[in-house]
């Protein structure tokens, strides 16, 4: 099992799914130091249109309805995450244009997870295809592939920890860290790698704030709407006001948008709420 001990080092990870990683991979020597508390209110200074902090998670089967959603939404979304499910459903790069088209942008979920030679040419094919961010995950030798092969305009962003798990899951994954060390750990990994930021929760996002380098990106799902109570399969979630007021640049919201009696008017309220914010 990996263990954040007092030297800060998870030194192996026992899942059966990533057996063939070595042992002592870099990705597993992450330091997860102890953090004092930050500081309760940290807004991110980064010079980001406010209407543009707004990402909405387009999971829907596929692209016709996607149109159709991204027409109903109009100018209350400028910012859409396109993912697995779009890809697998065809279409997801005519999709991908006509957002462009329209003056969207695109975060393409697509969290490519290889060995960095297949990562790295996998960004280098998205790079011209104009997404403005992309996800990855991996150790130290996969972001950097994703960093090196980014070009000028597309923005990699590292997973952390994904919003559906806690900390018991990572036990199950054989991490006795807590998920906010890995977190940081991870976070601090991304710099240094050259990418440009992070997918973290809104509850660890103060202490990246603290901790690391405020150029980072932070880019904050699992995000409920004051009143919005149910959470599903998330586990680490905030509100708006909180992923912000925690330092996060954008967050991604799906289903409070999507499931809505009207999807515009929802989109219009987490609007006015981040317009608040700043």
């Amino acid at each position: 099992m990996a263990v954040c001990n007092s030297d800060c080092i998870a030194t192996q990870y026992a899942s059966r799914w990533f057996k063939h990683l070595p042992p002592h991979d870099e990705y597993f020597r992450l330091q997860c130091a102890a953090i004092p508390p930050p500081d309760p209110v940290t807004v991110t200074d980064q010079q980001i249109p406010e209407n543009e902090r707004l990402i909405f998670a387009m999971d829907v089967p596929d692209c016709d309805q996607a149109q159709h959603l991204a027409g109903e939404l109009g100018d209350a979304v400028v910012f859409y995450k396109l993912g697995l499910e779009l890809m697998m459903s065809g279409g997801y790069f005519e999709l991908l244009d006509w957002m462009l088209e329209r003056d969207k942008k695109v975060f393409a979920d697509l969290k490519f997870y290889d060995i960095p030679a297949t990562v790295g040419a996998a960004v280098r094919q998205l790079e011209h295809r104009g997404a403005s961010f992309v996800t990855v995950h991996g150790d130290q030798s996969i972001m950097q592939a994703a960093a090196d092969n980014k070009g000028d305009t597309l923005k990699v962003l590292v997973v952390t920890v994904l919003t559906s798990l806690d900390t018991s899951d990572l036990g199950d994954l054989g991490y006795a860290c807590d998920v906010g060390e890995l977190v940081l750990a991870r976070a601090k990994l991304a710099y240094e790698t050259g990418c440009d930021g992070v997918i973290s929760s809104g509850l660890e996002a103060p202490k990246l704030r603290q901790h690391v380098d405020p150029g980072l990106l932070v880019v904050t799902p699992g995000i409920r709407p004051a009143g919005n109570e149910p959470t599903a399969d998330q586990k680490r979630v905030v509100t708006v006001s909180q992923a912000l007021q925690n330092g996060a640049d954008y967050i991604v919201v799906g289903r409070p948008i999507r499931d809505a009696d009207s999807p515009r008017a929802a989109a219009e309220a987490i609007q006015a709420t981040i317009a608040a914010e700043f």
